[in-house]
């Protein structure tokens, strides 16, 4: 299927260039300067979109879902199946791109399911892979802080919520940051699907304490289908997003001098650092996406119906409106984990996770420093997260940290 020309045909922004994942707050700023509350945008070549830059009109979208569903069907059926971002904006029968009862119950047992974890239980997990992840790195005296702590911390962490082999989690990883990058996406997608049936099954025969067994065992009834593709957002919501927020704010802690000093020596938390952080490079740095059924008149512009309207939580995040940056210190009103009837079930969990983490790296890890200068430092490009491509840092060698 061809797809429909631009129903506003208009010189639009592309938001999968290099340029725009180098400094993406410059783009914001011209955004906001040169179109106001609503930027016309592309998402990837041909696929034209809305992009919300404005907090407050964020704010009344996301609490809007009658005007605003999630639900992407009648827009897909005018988009090639090939499109590189389609695994990551198509429809898919779980909370996240659907609407009404249906959103009601696929979110019921995500929220159930995710209440289940211990959060203390899961602080100590998550501190003890910390530790041994940098007692693998530890006498290197230099790492990829990316590649060789938060993702392997992350992955790891999520893995063992989810009760997921570390064979099946890797292959779980892999396609998920496929997607993330639009990397042969549909092979992508049913490499994913493939390794989510195989760990239902798997939980099916030996179920456990875990989010999978959870959502088998509740009383949504979910088909196979249908846990399969909530355990798209619980891993999806884990892996990507969770290791960009620990790398990226641990590259905060590195060059930002309200925290070079401060967090170390003990003025500011780690939890602080995170919520500066997530107000101002959200991993998630764009996405919360709606189809409006019918046409919309917002901040006196009119959106057409059936195309995606997108936000952007970085954009949103860093509205003049909302005050100077330096007041916000301590402040967790940002649309990081999104707001409104799609919020995410799982902010506690991927923030004790991080907590966890970073503070293990600060406890055993106190000259960490970076090992580039800033302007070395490389984005990964994409519409909707703000990933490093790697974080390399140096420190004094030692010994492996002993298990306790």
């Amino acid at each position: 299927m061809n797809a429909r020309p631009d129903p506003q045909p208009v010189n639009r922004f592309p938001m999968y260039t290099p340029e725009f994942a180098a400094d993406p707050h410059a783009a914001y700023r011209w955004m906001r300067a040169e179109y106001g509350p609503l930027v016309p945008v592309e998402l990837s070549p041909g696929i034209p979109a809305t992009l919300v830059v404005a907090h407050a009109t964020a704010v009344q979208i996301l609490h809007d879902p009658d005007r605003f569903p999630a639900d992407p069907r009648v827009w897909q059926q005018t988009v090639p199946g090939s499109c590189p971002i389609m695994p990551m904006i198509g429809y898919r029968p779980n909370a996240l791109r659907s609407s009404g009862a249906a959103h009601a119950r696929y979110r019921a047992s995500n929220t159930d399911a995710l209440a289940r974890v211990p959060l203390h239980q899961l602080a100590r997990t998550a501190q003890r892979i910390a530790r041994q992840a940098i007692s693998r790195i530890c006498r290197a005296g230099q790492a990829d802080f990316l590649a060789e702590f938060a993702g392997p911390v992350v992955f790891e962490s999520i893995s063992t919520t989810c009760g997921a082999p570390a064979p099946l989690a890797q292959r779980i990883g892999a396609a998920m940051a496929a997607m993330f990058e639009g990397i042969n996406a549909e092979q992508a997608n049913n490499a994913l699907m493939h390794a989510l049936n195989e760990l239902i099954a798997l939980k099916h025969a030996q179920p456990s304490d875990d989010i999978v067994s959870w959502l088998i065992g509740h009383h949504a009834a979910l088909t196979g289908e249908e846990l399969a593709e909530q355990l798209v957002t619980v891993f999806g919501a884990g892996y990507e997003p969770l290791t960009n927020l620990i790398a990226n704010t641990q590259l905060k802690i590195l060059t930002d001098s309200r925290f070079m000093s401060d967090v170390s020596g003990g003025s500011l938390s780690v939890r602080e650092a995170l919520d500066e952080g997530l107000f101002t490079d959200p991993p998630m740095a764009n996405y919360c996406l709606s189809y409006p059924p019918h046409p919309v008149v917002i901040d006196h512009q009119v959106l057409l119906a059936h195309q995606p309207v997108v936000i952007s939580m970085a954009a949103c995040n860093n509205d003049p409106a909302l005050g100077k940056p330096e007041e916000r210190l301590g402040n967790r009103a940002h649309l990081a984990f999104s707001a409104g009837p799609h919020a995410c079930p799982a902010a506690d969990i991927s923030i004790v996770i991080a907590q966890a983490a970073l503070e293990e790296v600060l406890d055993t890890l106190p000259d960490i420093q970076l090992a580039v200068t800033t302007d070395q430092i490389t984005w990964r490009p994409g519409p909707f997260h703000r990933a490093l491509a790697s974080l390399p840092v140096r420190y004094t060698p030692s010994e492996p940290l002993p298990e306790h």
